[in-house]
């Protein structure tokens, strides 16, 4: 029987501690370590990057719960891209597909790769991103590049053996994270303590700035009342909300989960509470070491403050505090283990979506088959190919600055399937029923809507270019359905 045998079919091995690591996995990535300082300078005050981050966990957690109804109503391969299509229409199912496919699932990919590569370059200096290894036509290949690359190829690889595998990889990277994560939580709290950065945080707890760089390399500082308060919020949720997205993904693998219709539902809200729970008490821990406010110019990690943290990385520059120089090491393999195990549940997960398009006759057709093994073997190469190609390309940055505001659309329009479903299909059995319903996803489409707004106004060079790609979609998908339309012969 060859590899790409269509006979194989969907083993059910993802049990509910499985489908709860994939979760917690594909959320954690690197952002918890490093979007803090841009939330830091955007907000300005201890008091408001607390909040921001308990604001984006209630927004996800809403939509989560919410989640989880349709989750049990459609326990089938492909998750989200499932309930559009079934909520909607088929054109906005694969407009969903198709900017996961194009941006969203493998820009995301590509991001995680590279910051996997970047934090190796750390422990191994000659494969950093600044020298390079060769140039073809014209484009600059770094070893960064190529390690990003190689660790999407490994992935990759271990997903096509099998689910068993993959989930054996996912469970044993995601416990590693959690629990080193929860190591510098406690460090932080217990042994890192600063009274001078404490003394400071709690002087100016709620007195919000919003700290921008000018042309010549300098910053303004601008204090915030009244409505800016709301619209630095909304501009600052950007990090936090990308830092806590991919938690869906555990619902395009619905084919493989034992007993979907409890487990899917039951590992959204636990997965989704643990990442809240964890990304709030990392920030706590960091606004006990280090001051938010702070110089770009500052001798040391305490005097640049999270607002000026090397390079972003505040997590590096607490453990910095603690540990001194040994820090950058340690924080260098805990980013590279929660990295590889973010990408593996990312790689498991996203192949089932262009599985289910296949299906569709909205995707390749060879997407559309499961190996021996049973899984989309051909939908995870399609994937890792684009995936590495966007690695090189060295775009996946603003594409996923782009599309945050497309994914927030997307995460709109599912929720509101809920109310739609329930009015087409009130008879449909609902295992699970949306928690809160109406008000919990109503209030979600409220605020999920006025952070678009907000971003529309504030950081239109993010939103207007991922409109145009989920837009590209339309002629694409009226291409797809004039091929399929055609009669094959035999």
């Amino acid at each position: 029987m060859s590899d790409h045998s269509t006979h194989g079919e969907f083993k059910r091995e993802l049990g509910l501690l499985d489908s709860t690591m994939i979760v917690v996995g594909s959320m954690i990535g690197s952002g918890i370590f490093i979007v803090s300082a841009d939330i830091a300078r955007t907000v300005g005050s201890p008091g408001m990057l607390l909040l921001v981050w308990l604001i984006t966990g209630a927004v996800t957690m809403a939509a989560a719960l919410s989640y989880g109804e349709l989750a049990g109503m459609m326990p089938n391969a492909g998750g989200q891209y499932v309930y559009l299509r079934e909520s909607y229409n088929p054109l906005i199912g694969f407009l969903y597909g198709w900017t996961l496919f194009m941006v969203i699932q493998t820009g995301t990919i590509a991001a995680v790769a590279v910051a996997f590569a970047k934090f190796t370059a750390v422990l191994i200096p000659s494969l950093s991103e600044n020298a390079t290894l060769l140039t073809v036509a014209g484009l600059r290949i770094s070893p960064a590049q190529v390690v990003a690359i190689v660790s999407i190829v490994v992935l990759t690889a271990v997903n096509i053996r099998g689910v068993h595998e993959a989930k054996m990889v996912q469970n044993s990277f995601t416990i590693a994270k959690t629990a080193a994560l929860l190591g510098l939580i406690v460090l932080g709290i217990s042994v890192g303590q600063n009274a001078l950065a404490m003394d400071a945080n709690w002087a100016a707890f709620w007195d919000a700035t919003w700290t921008r760089a000018v042309g010549d390399g300098t910053f303004t500082v601008e204090p915030l009342t009244g409505s800016m308060v709301l619209a630095a919020i909304g501009v600052a949720m950007v990090g936090s909300l990308f830092s806590s997205d991919a938690w869906n993904n555990i619902t395009f693998t619905a084919g493989e989960v034992i007993n979907p219709k409890r487990n899917i539902p039951l590992s959204l809200a636990l997965g989704t509470g643990i990442v809240t729970a964890i990304y709030l008490l990392a920030n706590i821990a960091y606004l006990l070491v280090l001051p938010v406010v702070g110089s770009p110019d500052g001798a040391d990690a305490a005097a640049r403050g999270i607002q000026f943290a090397t390079s972003d990385r505040v997590g590096t520059a607490v453990m910095s505090v603690i540990f001194g120089d040994t820090a950058a090491v340690i924080m260098a393999i805990l980013i590279m283990v929660s990295t590889f195990g973010c990408n593996n549940g990312l790689i498991l997960a996203g192949a089932r979506v262009y599985y289910a398009m296949a299906k569709d006759g909205l995707f390749f057709r060879r997407a559309g088959e499961l190996n021996v093994r049973g899984v989309p073997s051909a939908a995870l190469v399609f994937q890792g190919i684009w995936a590495s190609a966007l690695c090189l390309s060295g775009t996946y940055g603003d594409l996923l600055d782009y599309v945050i505001f497309a994914v927030l659309i997307f995460y709109i329009l599912t929720v509101g399937g809920i109310f739609i479903l329930r009015r087409t299909r009130p008879d449909a059995e609902r295992p699970y029923k949306a928690f809160g319903y109406p008000v919990i996803p109503g209030l979600y489409i409220i605020v999920a809507t006025a952070i678009c707004i907000d971003l529309l106004i504030y950081k239109p060079q993010y939103t207007w270019p991922g409109l145009v790609i989920v837009l590209v979609g339309i002629p694409v998908y009226l291409i797809w359905r004039k091929v399929n339309a055609r009669p094959t012969t035999p």
